[in-house]
Order: C-alpha cells, then sequence, then structure tokens
C-alpha cells in the first residue's frame, strides 16, 4: 500500500483582505502549513487556522516568510543569519501560541516564497533557517525541495527533512523550480493532476522534457491558487485509482 501526503498553504487572508478557502480544503488535504504574519496572515486567521487544524486531524505546519506583505514574501531581502533565524523564531513563537491554545502541536516548518527558494541554493540562508528550527524545537520537521542547501545542512544537522513536490508549479531540468515570472512557472487543471500523480510515483518533467528522478515525501497545492479546491479534489481521485492513498508523513504507515 501507498501513501502520501498533501499539503496545502493556508491562512494567508488578513483583516478584510481575504485569499484562498482554507476550510474548503482542509478535508482534501493531510497537512497545512500556515502563513505567520509576516508575508500573509494575522492574529485571527492564524488562530482559527490552528482551531481547524485540530478539527479535520491535519498536521498543522508553520509557513514563515521575510516580512514583505507588500510582495506576498515572493521578493527575495538580503538579511544577516541571525536577522533570518529570529524573524523565523519571532514567527515559529506566535503560531505556537495559538497552536497551544486549541491543544495542538507545529510538526513543521516550510519557509514560503522567496525565504524557500534562497533556502535552497543560499548557504546562509539555509543554515539560519536550520539553526531557528533547531533551537526551536529539534522534533519539528523542515518540509523542503529533495535536493539543495536546506536539505542538505537540515540533515547534517540531524533534523527531519520532509522532500517536497509541487503539483502545481513547472520544473527546471536541475529540480528547482521555474520562476514565478518565467512561462512555465504554473501548472492549471489537468496537467496540474498529471503531474501531482507522477511524483506520487517519484519523477516529474521539466519544462524542456527532461525526465527527473523526484523522490518527495510530500506534495504541495497552494491555497492562494483559484483552483485550489477543485485541484485537490481531483488529485485525490486520481490519487485513489493508482491506490496511492492521502495521509500524513508523521502517520505510522503499513
Amino acid at each position: 500500500m501507498k501513501y502520501i501526503d498533501l499539503n496545502a498553504d493556508i491562512g494567508e487572508s488578513y483583516g478584510n483582505f481575504k485569499v484562498g478557502e482554507d476550510e474548503a480544503i482542509l478535508p482534501l488535504v493531510s497537512s497545512i502549513n500556515v502563513a505567520c504574519g509576516f508575508h500573509a496572515g494575522d492574529f485571527m486567521v492564524m488562530a482559527e487556522c490552528c482551531k481547524l487544524a485540530r478539527e479535520y486531524g491535519v498536521n498543522l505546519g508553520a509557513h514563515p516568510g521575510y516580512p514583505d506583505l507588500w510582495g506576498f514574501g515572493r521578493r527575495s531581502i538580503p538579511y544577516t543569519k541571525e536577522e533570518i533565524t529570529n524573524m523565523l523564531l519571532y514567527q515559529l513563537g506566535a503560531l505556537s501560541a495559538f497552536a497551544r491554545a486549541e491543544g495542538v502541536k507545529i510538526t513543521h516548518v516550510k519557509p514560503h516564497g522567496a525565504l524557500y527558494n534562497d533556502a535552497v541554493v543560499k548557504v546562509e540562508v539555509a543554515e539560519a533557517v536550520a539553526r531557528a528550527v533547531w533551537v526551536f524545537d529539534a522534533e519539528i520537521a523542515i518540509v523542503t525541495l529533495p535536493y539543495g542547501r536546506l536539505f542538505e545542512i537540515a540533515s547534517e544537522m540531524g533534523l527531519t527533512v520532509i522532500r517536497e513536490g509541487f503539483a502545481d508549479r513547472g520544473y527546471l531540468p536541475d529540480g528547482r523550480l521555474v520562476p514565478r515570472n518565467q512561462e512555465g512557472a504554473k501548472k492549471t487543471g489537468d496537467e496540474a493532476v498529471a503531474q501531482a500523480i507522477a511524483l506520487a510515483e517519484g519523477w516529474v518533467k521539466a519544462v524542456d522534457g527532461t525526465v527527473i528522478k523526484a523522490e518527495v515525501d510530500t506534495i504541495c497545492v497552494h491555497g492562494d491558487n483559484i483552483e485550489a479546491v477543485k485541484l485537490a479534489q481531483k488529485i485525490n481521485r486520481e490519487l485513489l485509482n493508482k491506490n496511492i492513498y492521502v495521509q500524513a508523513w508523521r502517520k505510522k504507515r503499513a
């Protein structure tokens, strides 16, 4: 029997600005990554997401980013290692308080946007992210691409690393994601569903047609995608057709 974790980035609304359908996607995934107020999210949204994590029994992850509401955390901003570590500790502490109030715990950390991408290629950023998780709680896992600096450094530190693939993003031949400002960056509809199935089976096709080996533990559906709920429904259905079951990565598997 084969299993795969399906995760969604949620909690990216704040104030009167609404993004995604958080509760609608909860029955369709096994893990969530909650924005922690720097790139998106606020104290009311974070509290609600922790409540939903408890009600639906999904893994609760922190989704910290650069302090960049204007750019939705998708702009690379130069910070020192100490600044990056501390900005993550700040965000982890905030989400942890809401999680504790709901009787749940943070199981993983997945950096957001530019911070995620920077940690893949920049040693200093990867070290800062890994250190933040280590000093906050070394039992918490890090979610990242199945290669790159963060994967290597976190593994060397003895942290649990969850290898991630993306249903709705294009891939470069070297396994990195296609930058959002380039052609082929996004996958939609049946193309995204097909890519999710391929990832669950251990491979993915790059924008140039190259087939890449991609052993992943979890597959992401971006919650800010307007078709996220429909996409997650289709992915669930097609995975079942392949006898692949959606299950949170921390649960014991047969």
